[in-house]
């Protein structure tokens, strides 16, 4: 394999194809592995995730609701310097979030101060006035936090969208590890790689830590699913499996005597958190969506009254929205009193006219997002983009500038994949998971790196073809 040479940085090779010294122990094991046995292990690997199910739904395809998560048995390798400077940067920045939720749902002094304008909250759908006034529990807004992150350079990563509202992927990440300790045990006795599976231990720990003053000695967790046509369920039932917690669907619970309760063999049980995988708009018909069978009735009166945990907070949606993204240095120093340890994309937001203008002259170099997209779906990547794919965005920003900001193609890093071939360099991003509970933050070593597996496509997501891989974090 050699260096992408120049275009980008490769998290593997230097220009002149020294291996750098993250991969250094890596490399020297894989060249002394057979490459026939390489490529049983990686069919093998396929084999693992077809076998114990590691799938999610693809909206929208006929054709195949289920898909195979595609996995590369190559890690992604990140030393424990490099860590320890994205740890200290996406503390500050969910420290700030946090306190962002708190302030806009009630004082909005970062409004009142000039720092961000009073149009980006009104009509925005993901601002809940159902929020207004109200502290969660533990005064956490945002328990579990995906913080999207690309490398342009040595020591240059950046944040690429904040997911505070249901971050998903966790189990993927564990699953990665559990594969890859399995195929390549002897890796991890020559490697020191810092371990990921007491992820759900943790996230159990840091939910019972938010739970209301109610709940026992001992608060009851219970994971909040759509049901199993949700492109997540994997995920939702694995999580629950492994906390030990309940996975229950809207029609599982129900209000009895002012508490949310779950139905058992011997009748109604009260449940003091609900890690909820279920989109404000369909959590309670009584607030919100009033034909949605997915939440629970009154559960919103429940919450307001402090006697249950909704995991994240309702309205945290507000903190995803790409506009606000644009924001967020401006927050976290209004909140923290600090420059920003990790820095945003570049990011023009077109529902001003000056940066319409710019993006519209501009559009075939440029990435164009929807303020409440997500998976990959409603964007463009201009230089892939034909003139009718660019015709047809232009018309959309025409119509609606307000819904939609643009970002520059990034020169994302590579690393690299097995192919028959040999290795050969891909882009990737990666995700780290944040616990966040009135004890701290808990941030998983490493987190899930999501590649483009198609040559030369900057689209990670695996709705759009791309793939995942082991993320190993050093140790010292």
């Amino acid at each position: 394999m050699k260096s992408t040479g120049g275009t980008c940085y490769d998290e593997m090779l230097d220009a002149d194809g020294t291996v750098r010294p993250a991969y250094a122990e890596f490399r020297e094991w894989y060249d002394a592995q057979d490459t026939a046995w390489l490529r049983r292990q990686d069919a093998e690997a396929e084999r693992f995730f077809r076998r114990i199910g590691i799938t999610f739904n693809v909206y929208g395809d006929e054709a195949a609701e289920e898909r195979l998560i595609p996995f590369d048995m190559i890690p992604r390798i990140i030393t424990a310097r490099e860590w320890r400077t994205l740890v200290r940067g996406i503390e500050q920045r969910v420290r700030a979030l946090n306190a962002f939720l708190q302030d806009l749902y009630h004082r909005q002094e970062i409004i009142r101060a000039g720092r961000l304008p009073i149009y980006f909250l009104r009509d925005n759908e993901a601002f809940l006035t159902q929020m207004i006034g109200f502290t969660p529990p533990g005064g956490v807004y945002t328990h579990i936090v995906g913080i999207d992150l690309v490398r342009t350079g040595p020591e240059e990563f950046m944040v690429l969208e904040d997911n505070a509202r249901t971050p998903s992927g966790v189990s993927y990440m564990l699953e990665n590890r559990e594969t890859m300790m399995a195929m390549f045990p002897e890796l991890f006795t020559k490697i020191p790689v810092r371990p990921v599976s007491d992820y759900p231990r943790r996230l159990a720990r840091s939910l019972r830590a938010c739970a209301p003053e109610c709940a026992g000695e001992r608060p009851v967790v219970a994971v909040l699913t759509p049901g199993i046509y949700n492109s997540a369920y994997f995920e939702h039932a694995f999580l629950a499996d492994q906390m030990g917690a309940e996975l229950v669907e809207g029609g599982d619970l129900r209000v009895v005597d002012g508490r949310v309760a779950m139905r058992t063999t011997t009748g109604y049980t009260p449940v003091d958190v609900i890690y909820r995988r279920v989109d404000d708009n369909y959590l309670d018909p009584l607030s919100f969506h009033p034909d949605s069978i997915l939440g629970v009735a009154g559960i919103m009166d429940v919450y307001r009254s402090g006697k249950i945990t909704i995991a994240n907070a309702p309205g945290t949606g507000i903190a995803d929205d790409k506009a606000i993204y644009t924001f967020m240095p401006e927050i976290v120093e209004f909140y923290t009193g600090e420059k920003p340890i990790l820095k945003n994309v570049p990011t023009w937001r077109c529902i001003e006219p000056d940066s319409l203008k710019y993006v519209l002259d501009n559009l075939a170099d440029l990435v164009v997002k929807e303020v409440h997209g997500s998976g990959g779906y409603g964007m463009l990547i201009g230089p892939a983009a034909s003139k009718k794919e660019l015709a047809e965005f232009e018309a959309k920003l025409r119509a609606k500038p307000e819904n939609y900001i643009a970002q520059p193609t990034l020169s994302l890093s590579t690393v690299p994949i097995f192919t028959k071939e040999g290795l050969a360099p891909r882009h990737v991003d990666l995700r780290p998971f944040v616990l966040v509970s009135p004890d701290g933050i808990d941030i998983t070593p490493g987190g899930l790196t999501r590649v483009a597996l198609k040559k030369g496509s900057l689209v990670v997501n695996s709705s759009q073809g791309g793939g995942t891989k082991d993320s190993w974090v050093l140790e010292d």
